[in-house]
């Protein structure tokens, strides 16, 4: 009896082995196949070749689902070779870590495909100066599950992709090229001539390293109220990562130059 179950083993791993080597061959040229597709968008991401349908922001995440469909389809193609696929436990085991998986990874879908709509929408790219919510920095990675932050104070702030897509995005670096605006305000009495002091604005923000000469600075006035006007500053960065040291530079040069201004007018008065 012993010798009849050893010799039903050897039986059955010999007439397994033709169906073994389908599938070495299967997982050899899906390996191929795969690596042929990650060096293909690999050179689209590095801008090395150009397709019209594949933007070089987009070609990571469309490797990984080529790489994740390529294999799917190889696992379809050499299921039917795997020892005792045909049999009823074999196909239960399958069912239950199928059904395990889809209960299980509800959550992780979800941050998956949140991921792929931030990718595909391209409302962000590695390097990217941005705000979400009350985070703001410099996007060190975009990754399947989660967004990774870098802020000026060199905190790495990690975002779940599924609250990035719920949050509103502000990109500071997509038209930094063409000039973003960026704002500061002061309010000032109705004393104060306000040719003056838009003057005194524009000379702050041309003191400024950091700040674009074009284009050109300019100031609003967004509202009169009762006893004061609202001024607004609007100028260009020339590095949008730097946008908290220049604000802050700005607004130190704008209480320099008012300081300058009101000392000249007690000379003056000194004078007289």
């Amino acid at each position: 009896l012993l010798f009849s179950q050893f010799l039903m083993v050897g039986r059955a791993i010999v007439s397994a082995l033709p169906g073994l080597c389908m599938v070495a061959e299967i997982v050899v040229l899906t390996r191929f196949v795969s690596r042929v597709a990650q060096l293909f968008f690999q050179a689209i991401e590095d801008e090395r070749i150009s397709v019209p349908w594949i933007y070089p922001e987009t070609a990571q995440s469309t490797r990984k689902l080529v790489g994740v469909a390529v294999w799917l389809f190889a696992l379809a193609i050499a299921y039917p070779y795997l020892p005792g696929s045909e049999s009823e436990a074999f196909q239960g085991v399958s069912v239950f870590v199928g059904l395990v998986v889809s209960l299980g990874s509800s959550g992780l879908v979800n941050q998956v495909m949140s991921g792929f709509t931030l990718t595909y929408s391209r409302a962000l790219r590695l390097g990217d100066f941005v705000t979400v919510g009350e985070t703001e920095g410099t996007v060190a990675l975009l990754g399947t599950l989660s967004t990774k932050i870098k802020t000026a104070r060199g905190e790495d702030v990690t975002i779940p992709n599924a609250v990035m897509v719920s949050q509103i995005v502000t990109n500071h670096s997509r038209f930094a090229d063409a000039g973003v605006f960026v704002p500061t305000s002061i309010t000032i009495g109705y004393d104060v001539p306000w040719r003056q002091v838009e003057a005194l604005l524009l000379l702050a923000a041309s003191r400024t390293p950091g700040v674009r000469s074009l284009p050109a600075p300019v100031v609003r006035q967004p509202s009169l109220q009762d006893f004061y006007v609202k001024y607004t500053l609007f100028f260009c960065l020339e590095r949008p990562a730097e946008r908290a040291n220049t604000i802050a530079a700005v607004n130190t040069n704008i209480l320099d130059a008012f300081n300058e201004y009101v000392m000249g007018l007690r000379r003056s008065d000194d004078v007289d």
